[in-house]
């Protein structure tokens, strides 16, 4: 940075908010939505209109009353039909790519990365295959942009709460991680894609990073999926099979991690959650849940007389009343992950939840179908194969 702009930044980050930012402009952002075919997300479209230093200037929807509706949403906005157009004719320095479908987030991410943006803010599952991830990570890198994908469970306060609790020994010898999908009627390898993710990146999270390897197995209505059962998946997933999933991460710290979705287990919601089980008690992460975690002391496999306490973990800690209710609500509303990724772009470091953190959860997904392909045998990360295994089956 040049001196004269690195002092012009030092003012005006010494001036009251309102006079910095009248001096720094407001960050211009534009939306890629998708009316019918994942809409905008969780919100990846308005999440820009909470942070001060961003300003929506442009949206894209190739559904004419969804535009309509986004350039209404979206005060200011200017409306094109065509994402390319868009990109082509506005430059913004930041894109968020908002349809939850993963079949068009390989070209929209790409496009904006051939754009010129800054910084990519992409609704999840990120991509469909580890090649289109590969593909992506290159780009990133040529063009110097920073990519973020909405594992927002990453940009939650209380996983230095967490951190500590493991830290200080109060959870005991970590035994094992543990993840559960939703047990509704995605149960399965759908559950795995959409909401499972969020689980694979808190495994490798607490996992030390990405995993070693993986086996797993995948069942429909209780038998071995064969390729009769492979199917065109929901929401553009691509291909698909089975109700029920087991799988067995050995993570980089060496931990174990488990997770299963079965549909229609009769869990739903609750059973929705990512566990470290420790020989002195239990974490529970309960998914977009408020208070989000909860502390549960003792030994897990030995029978109590009274009944074991749930401890709430806040943005506090652990036992301790919630009082920063709005960065809570910065986390499920995307605003603490758009300002980390702002952040990332002008201190050039890495979002919280980057690209190659994206990029494994698909890799750990298509690890489990290749592992099934394989007969459950063993498989070992990176895969060799980058495609998605269940078209091989």
């Amino acid at each position: 940075m040049k001196r004269r702009t690195f002092l012009a930044a030092s003012s005006a980050a010494l001036l009251t908010p309102s006079l910095a930012y009248a001096i720094i402009p407001p960050r211009p952002v534009a939306v890629i939505g998708h009316t019918g075919r994942g809409n905008y997300g969780h919100g990846l479209d308005t999440m820009w209109q909470k942070i001060d230093t961003a300003k929506v200037v442009a949206v894209a929807d190739a559904d004419p009353r969804g535009l309509s509706l986004a350039t209404k949403r979206l005060e200011g906005a200017k409306g094109f039909a065509d994402y390319q157009v868009m990109l082509e004719e506005v430059k913004p320095e930041f894109v968020a790519v908002g349809p939850r479908h993963p079949d068009q987030h390989f070209d929209m991410v790409l496009a904006a990365i051939e754009s010129g943006a800054k910084g990519v803010y992409c609704e999840k599952p990120f991509v469909r295959t580890p090649a289109e991830a590969d593909a992506l990570i290159a780009a990133a890198e040529k063009h110097g942009t920073k990519v973020a994908v909405a594992h927002r469970n990453r940009y939650h306060p209380a996983l230095k709460h967490i951190d500590k609790l493991i830290e200080s020994g109060e959870l005991g010898k970590v035994l094992e991680l543990r993840g559960k999908g939703k047990g509704d009627h995605r149960g399965g390898s759908e559950d795995l894609w959409v909401l499972g993710t969020h689980i694979l990146n808190l495994f490798c999270y607490f996992g030390g990073g990405q995993p070693k390897s993986v086996s797993g197995m995948l069942l429909q209505d209780g038998k071995l999926v064969t390729a009769q059962d492979v199917k065109p998946g929901n929401e553009g997933l691509g291909p698909l099979a089975g109700n029920e999933v087991h799988a067995r991460y050995l993570m980089n710290n060496g931990l174990v991690a488990y997770y299963e979705s079965v549909a229609n287990d009769g869990t739903n919601p609750d059973g929705y959650c990512f566990q470290i089980i420790g020989s002195k008690g239990v974490v529970t992460w309960h998914i977009d849940r408020d208070p989000v975690a909860h502390f549960t002391p003792g030994n897990p496999y030995n029978p109590a007389n009274t009944p074991r306490t749930w401890i709430p973990i806040t943005s506090q800690g652990v036992g301790q009343e919630e009082t920063k209710s709005y960065d809570i609500q910065s986390v499920h509303n995307h605003v603490a992950a758009g300002r980390d990724l702002m952040r990332a772009v002008i201190a050039n470091h890495a979002p919280k939840c980057d690209i190659h953190e994206a990029a494994w959860t698909v890799e750990m997904v298509c690890g489990v179908f290749e592992s099934h392909r394989q007969n459950g045998q063993i498989i070992e990360f990176p895969l060799k194969q980058r495609d998605n295994p269940l078209t091989r089956l």
